[in-house]
């Protein structure tokens, strides 16, 4: 509500928006790096220095209760937000068919995005508490308890819609793609001095993971997430090592019901 009745959508506005723990970090750190690449050398670049969710700014954890957006006002055009919120939630304004924003969306099978939050929960875990069992993090996630709403609740229409295992596997192509979303494509001098190259390169988990500023068990704005819990392993298919064959047949079956009305799936 007070995105509605406080936030002033621009023509260049940009909007990664994600499920929990389907490549949040991984996406901030392109689209930043796709639409900045002619304001930083790669040598000196901020993803050196910061974790991406202090250079792109988390959109519910930032808008104040009365409606101030002082954190908007003061990020230059193109403002490049992140947010958890299901697309349906946000204004009319902001994903009709005369949207002024860009929303770039990722997502990812529900099997790793299980696995991945179930370490996620359990690192934040209070330490006097006992660890949330898989099998406890299974039948929750299964029966739609998540923070953000449902997993299968997160399908955006009217997006730019990429996949992380496309993405992992065709980095390339996919930087290439959100380029050409946001109308900065590539141009032939700059695919000849191989910047869609570099770019991932520079956003890869093993580069990223590999920074100083992302190994400090460093909070941000009162979190209680250090940058460190964002880097675990970057795998497709690591569910294999947590999941039983019935655990997977099960959640897959659910995933092929919740999005058939969309004609949608991860295989």
């Amino acid at each position: 509500m007070l995105i509605d009745d406080h936030f002033k959508p621009q023509p260049t506005d940009i909007i990664i928006t994600t499920s929990p723990k389907c490549s949040t970090t991984w996406l901030r750190a392109l689209v930043l790096s796709i639409i900045n690449r002619h304001s930083f050398d790669l040598r000196d670049h901020p993803l050196h220095k910061a974790n991406p969710r202090e250079l792109v700014p988390f959109f519910e954890a930032f808008i104040h209760k009365g409606g101030s957006t002082p954190f908007v006002d003061g990020i230059p055009s193109p403002c490049l937000l992140s947010t958890h919120l299901l697309y349906s939630l946000f204004p009319t304004r902001m994903i009709d068919d005369t949207s002024a924003c860009h929303f770039v969306y990722i997502c990812r099978d529900p099997k790793d995005v299980l696995v991945a939050k179930w370490h996620f929960a359990n690192k934040l875990r209070p330490k006097e508490l006992p660890p949330i069992s898989l099998e406890e993090t299974f039948d929750l996630f299964c029966k739609g308890v998540s923070h953000y709403r449902p997993f299968w609740d997160h399908s955006p229409k009217k997006v730019l819609f990429l996949k992380y295992e496309d993405v992992k596997k065709e980095p390339l192509g996919c930087v290439r793609k959100v380029a050409e979303f946001l109308g900065v494509p590539f141009t032939p001098e700059e695919e000849n001095k191989e910047f869609v190259e570099q770019i991932v390169k520079q956003c890869s988990f093993e580069s990223m993971s590999s920074q100083y500023v992302n190994k400090l068990d460093k909070k941000y704005q009162q979190s209680s997430i250090s940058n460190s819990d964002f880097f675990r392993k970057g795998e497709v298919g690591d569910w294999v090592n947590h999941l039983s064959p019935q655990m997977a047949e099960n959640l897959d079956q659910i995933t092929e019901q919740k999005l058939q009305h969309i004609g949608f799936n991860f295989y």
